[in-house]
This record gives C-alpha cells, structure tokens and sequence, in this order.
C-alpha cells in the first residue's frame, strides 16, 4: 500500500510535519537515524518566534511551553560599554520569544506522535530515498523495508541524504564566516532577563539562558578553537560585555563553525526539502529552527494541491532569502570581521543608528520576533 508522505528525519521539522498532516488525516511514516534519546537530548536552537509559538499553539502541543517557556519582550545591544534595550512587543505590536530549548520541543512532538500511534521509527540506516519514484528503502531493527509514498519529506538535516539525493540539480549559495562561536551551558542563574548581543573589539558575546538556573553564552572564537579553559571563558566574557556576568560550573562547552547555506529549488521530482536540508543560517538571529518550521507549515498547506506544490520552492524562497539576510546583517554588525577599524567604525555607526532610529529598531524587532509564516 502507498504511503502518503515518507518523511525523512525525526527532528523538529520532521516531526512538526507530521503532526500537521496527522491533523489533516494525511498518513505519514517518520524515519529517523538516531534513537530517541539522542534526539530529545541533543541541544540545538532555544529561541521560538511568535510564529513558531502560534504554530505550536494551533497543533495542541503548546502547554507546556506557555508554562516552562520564558518569554522576552526586548533584547539588548550592547556596544562601548553601554547595553541599549530593543523594545520587541512595543515595536511589533505586541508580538515577541519564548526562551524553549528545540529539545523540549522535540519532546512535545515525539510524546504527541507516540500517543497517537502513527509510525515513528528511530535507528533507522541505509535510507535511500528515490526522487522520481517516492520510493524510500531503509534498514530497522536489522531487516529491510520498503516505503512508497506519493511525497518524500526531507526533513534530515544538512547531513542527511535527501539533499545528496538531487544534488545534481541544486545550486548551492554559500558563505563561511572566518570565525566559529563558543558556546557553554552553566549551572547559574541568567546575567540578565534578556538577551544580550555584545559587540566588542575582541570581538562578539552572547548572553541567553535555557532557564531560571541555567546560563548559555557563546564568545566569538577561530572557527577551529578548541574549548577554552573555564577561567579563560569567565574572564573572556566579563571583558566583553563590560560587566562581571554570574558564574556556575560549566557543564558543557563545544564549538560551532558559522555559514550561510541555500539549496534552489527545495524540490525534485516527488522530494520537497526541508530546514536545515535546504538551508543554514549563522546562530545569531536565531532562525534556524523557526525557519525549519515555517517550510513545514508551508509544505503541510500544500500537500493535496498541484499547483502549491509546484509553488514551493519559491514560496519558501522568500522567507528563506529574508531571513538570511537578516542573520547576515546581525552577523556582519555585531561580529569582529576583520582587523581594518573601518570596518569596525562603520559597525559602531550601525549599531548607534539601530538605537537611536524607531525605523531601524523596528526593522530588528520585526525580523527578530519572525515574519508571519507562508500559507497556501
């Protein structure tokens, strides 16, 4: 018997997108490569935009984040010594983030799926999906299966195989930045009960929290930087943010490489891509995730008609480019991009512009908060 929709990945966007053909009677199978510890565990994205919450909201599953989550109504710039509040919902007509972990997302989705008995199998390998066919073949618990689906979801990442799939019909759009960010989760209470994006002549900080007692922050490093030890990463950030931030044991510290990354088209055949499959954002606008999310609930729109199908790549294109010109920006304002101090006085006067202008602190607060998603 053909499946509907064979969805490849067993992430958010996967999972987000079965949820929503689940509530459209649309039979779905998730396929996901790792088990299900690993994924409710693994720490990804923690910014959810107000699209991201309505989202949530509109499949059931948004309860606990309304109770757990923290939501902010501004973020701060800080710059020469001196943090300036971007006033989110005063500039947005009331929309803002909420401060809830992609794994506790990724909990709500798995428990909400495993309730209601639709197909979910984890530790999957060999997946082969077939663009021109909607035939997917993969390995579980040691024996071989066969899918036929009349849509294949590739929701798996940007090492998954759905993209390698038609990768001789992509273009791809790339742009590394020379610098990674070091991150660490601490087991102390936030510095502040907002963001804080710090430019500094050292370069870029990132204060933010998963929680009342838990502090994530990330320093600007060589992309290739091993993990500093835990007195250089306190002092490094004191220095940077032009205050002493609260301390904690440090329980888990990493480095991520920063890029932009597009794919056009998203789709091929009988296979449609999907977050990070298609595309890669640089952390500092907190896109990805919400990204992710807005392709799905695209896609979900669009199952059943030929012609939004047809549409969706660049339907989703247009979200997509905006928002990474968007984390460009970000990036490019608040990061040490060079040693050329022009550069770094034409940041300052961009950074004193957006504080002072409503124009331009509404342009920040309308991308930050996130642009409604794409619906057919």
């Amino acid at each position: 018997m053909r499946t509907q929709v064979a969805i490849v990945g067993g992430g958010p966007a996967g999972l987000m997108l079965g949820r929503l053909l689940e509530l459209r009677g649309i039979d779905s199978v998730i396929l996901e490569a790792r088990d299900r510890d690993y994924v409710q565990q693994r720490v990804r994205a923690g910014v959810l935009e107000q699209a991201t919450m309505d989202l949530m909201d509109e499949v059931g599953l948004g309860a606990r984040m309304h109770r757990e989550g923290l939501v902010h109504e501004g973020v701060e710039l800080r710059f020469d010594g001196e943090g300036h509040r971007i006033a989110l919902s005063d500039l947005t007509g009331g929309r803002a983030i909420t401060i809830y972990g992609q794994q506790e997302v990724v909990k709500d989705l798995i428990e909400a799926r495993l309730a209601s008995g639709l197909p979910l199998h984890f530790e999957v390998s060999d997946v082969r999906p077939d663009p021109e066919t909607g035939v997917v073949t993969y390995t579980h618990a040691g024996e071989p299966h066969t899918l036929e689906a009349d849509l294949i979801a590739g929701c798996d990442g940007f090492h998954g195989v759905c993209r390698s799939a038609i990768e001789e019909v992509l273009t791809v759009y790339e742009r590394v930045y020379p610098f990674g960010w070091m991150g660490i989760l601490a087991e102390c209470a936030p510095s502040s009960e907002e963001l804080i994006y710090a430019h500094h002549e050292r370069g870029f900080a990132l204060a933010s929290m998963r929680s009342h007692a838990i502090t994530r922050m990330y320093l600007q490093c060589e992309p290739d930087a091993e993990p500093w030890e835990d007195d250089a990463i306190w002092a490094e950030l004191d220095r940077r943010f032009g205050m002493a931030v609260n301390r904690g044991p440090i329980f888990e510290k990493g480095v991520t490489p920063m890029r932009s990354f597009v794919v056009e088209p998203m789709q091929h055949g009988r296979l449609y891509l999907a977050g990070d499959a298609a595309h890669i954002v640089p952390p500092t606008g907190a896109k990805g995730l919400n990204t992710a999310m807005a392709d799905v609930a695209l896609l979900a729109s669009s199952i059943g008609d030929d012609a939004k199908l047809a549409a969706y790549t660049q339907r989703a294109l247009e979200r997509v480019w905006r928002v990474q010109h968007f984390s460009w920006w970000m990036t490019s304002m608040l990061h040490r991009m060079s040693d050329d101090p022009f550069e770094t006085q034409i940041q300052r006067s961009q950074l004193r512009y957006t504080v002072s202008s409503t124009a331009q602190a509404t342009a920040l607060a309308e991308n930050y908060v996130g642009l409604p998603f794409i619906t057919a």
